[in-house]
């Protein structure tokens, strides 16, 4: 039976990306000097201005407003030309401290407070409620679903090749997107890849759909998975002058599909920017894909899905569920076991073991928070395969 899948990815010029980089380039300044600050920070952008306002306390004191105009020229947008320019537009700041009563069930947990746990993780509590998923699939290098990863590398090709001088005429807003054909689950060609880029008014829209074939598809896109038949729309409107801010607000967390899985798996729909590691939407998302990549690179499944639910204040989680989507040599429920046997899923646990309190979150800010095995990030390793492995060969 064929099918179809579709993912999606943006440049980091795109409005919603912009804010989500200012959000955690203000996260990594904190933590650089307070590791243990608790942080909730939100952007809004449009037209000549951006917006800063949330919540963080800790010992820190950063300068909002200059974190913001470094990330907005890092980006591109430096002058009026590209439709958003950080060295003139307005930034205006409005951080609270965090509300006592969220912190008072984040620096004790209710185990802690109860007696029930009193080893070194045991102190902190979730910093909120909710659901977080994690995914892996056997599809890429990377265990990750190859619709997202293609549409992530040309969004960052679309970046490379516009900050590299190759196509200078590029402004910085993009988006990409492609749909990958399925025969009976194995992928057997690319149907349809997408882009649609930010461009000055001088280039002509042959020259630009030329280029992209030559310098941003071929050179990223496997050849053998691409066909006669298969369709490319390039800048469809057939302008896209007018980008960034001003062509459509911008707004921290609204990328989720794009952070995440590209729609492969389920979404609790906590987004992760500007977020410090005790708030489980981020650091539980997180240890959701070290546990289901782990499972995958043991063998144990060739496609697997982690959810894990919290309650706010409490440091265990509520439930820990496993899809293998039938592909598991073992049934869910002896996986459930085995996660829970060999991942600490407390908050503090989490925080320590995949290294979340130092600063690494704006460079995971644009073109996908999982599968950048090149970043270093912790929850990329595979350490506890063999484990996984020779205790599954117990059950």
């Amino acid at each position: 039976m064929k099918k179809l899948f579709t993912s999606e990815s943006v440049t980091e010029g795109h409005p919603d990306k912009l804010c989500d980089q200012v959000s955690d380039a203000v996260l990594d300044a904190i933590l650089a000097q307070d590791p243990n600050a608790h942080v909730a920070c939100e952007c809004a952008a449009k037209t000549g201005f951006l917006m800063i306002f949330g919540e963080a306390s800790g010992n820190f004191d950063v300068d909002y407003e200059a974190i913001a105009r470094k990330v907005i020229c890092d980006i591109g947008y430096d002058s009026d030309d590209a439709c958003f320019n950080g060295n003139t537009c307005n930034i205006i700041v409005h951080m609270e401290e965090q509300s006592a009563d969220i912190a008072m069930g984040v620096n004790e947990s209710f185990e802690a407070k109860s007696g029930i746990e009193n080893d070194e993780f045991a102190h902190i509590g979730a910093g909120d409620q909710g659901m977080m998923f994690g995914y892996a699939n056997s599809e890429t290098e990377e265990l990750m679903p190859l619709s997202v990863k293609l549409a992530h590398v040309l969004a960052l090709r679309l970046t490379e090749v516009r900050k590299n001088g190759t196509l200078p005429y590029l402004r910085p807003d993009g988006k990409t997107q492609v749909t990958v054909e399925y025969d009976d689950g194995k992928i057997t060609r690319i149907d349809t890849i997408v882009v649609s880029t930010q461009h000055s008014e001088d280039v002509t829209l042959g020259q630009l759909r030329s280029d992209m074939l030559t310098h941003v598809i071929a050179p990223v896109v496997p050849a053998e998975l691409i066909d006669e038949n298969t369709k490319y729309y390039i800048n469809p409107t057939g302008r896209f002058v007018i980008g960034g801010p001003m062509g459509d607000s911008g707004l921290t967390g609204r990328k989720i599909i794009v952070d995440t899985y590209g729609g492969h798996s389920a979404h609790g729909g906590g987004a992760f920017s500007g977020k410090d590691p005790t708030k489980v939407d981020r650091s539980g998302a997180y240890m959701a894909r070290y546990i289901a990549k782990n499972i995958v690179a043991a063998g144990l499944a060739s496609e697997c899905e982690v959810q894990l639910a919290y309650a706010i204040g409490v440091a265990e989680p509520v439930s820990v569920c496993v899809d293998t989507f039938g592909t598991g040599r073992l049934d869910e429920e002896q996986l459930s076991v085995l996660v829970k046997d060999h991942f600490d899923m407390r908050p503090a646990a989490i925080i320590r073991k995949l290294e979340l309190n130092k600063p690494q979150y704006r460079e995971l800010a644009a073109y996908g928070q999982m599968g950048r095995t090149a970043l270093g990030v912790k929850w990329e390793d595979t350490d506890k395969a063999d484990e996984l492995r020779k205790a599954a060969g117990c059950c």
